[in-house]
């Protein structure tokens, strides 16, 4: 469904780019059905994204910065509570209508060569995540605040896969009391 907006051309290639991607995949999206969706010419098109892979660059650093807005938030709540608020949120996610899985992850299966920029990308985003989590987690006097860290990452990479195969409101509760049980 191709939509002519006034935002500009960049944005609306963006904006396709978050949808179809995430709605198809990354490789079952052409640059011909983004330049269509965008509503853009294909020299627009070509002179803000050279590649298609600066465009998944883009999705993948826009995700990012979705998240860690998000993730501003529950800053000012005290450390445990915002970890709780945190998960909450990954659970609201996993739960709403027409989620399709980890957008890192998702695009991590296309980019498996670890130097390639969306591939660094992605890690940047899973590295600034885990020390989030491992400064919320010291701050809240945590005894393990690394491993504890890595524990509740299994557990979000977990619950957003399993809900796509079970219930989702089951799998958010099971998630809420594994969160609290690595609270402490």
């Amino acid at each position: 469904m191709t939509t002519k907006d006034s935002a500009p051309p960049r944005a609306r290639i963006l904006a396709a780019a978050m949808r179809l991607f995430y709605a198809q995949g990354v490789r079952g999206v052409g640059i011909d059905q983004l330049i269509r969706e965008s509503a853009v010419a294909n020299a627009t098109f070509y002179r803000h994204f050279p590649s298609k892979d600066d465009v998944v660059l883009a999705y993948v650093r826009e995700h990012d910065r979705l998240f860690r807005a998000a993730a501003a938030t529950v800053a000012d709540l005290p450390p445990r509570e915002a970890v709780t608020a945190l998960f909450a949120g990954i659970s609201d996610e996993f739960c709403a209508p027409g989620f399709r899985g980890c957008p890192f992850i998702n695009a991590a299966a296309d980019y498996p060569a670890p130097d390639h920029p969306v591939s660094r990308a992605i890690q940047e985003h899973m590295d600034w995540f885990r020390a989030l989590l491992t400064g919320l987690l010291a701050a809240a006097g945590h005894p393990d605040p690394d491993r504890a860290a890595d524990t509740l990452l299994i557990l979000r990479h977990g619950a957003m896969n399993q809900s796509r195969f079970t219930a989702p409101a089951a799998v958010r509760e099971a998630l809420a009391g594994a969160v609290v049980a690595v609270l402490g």
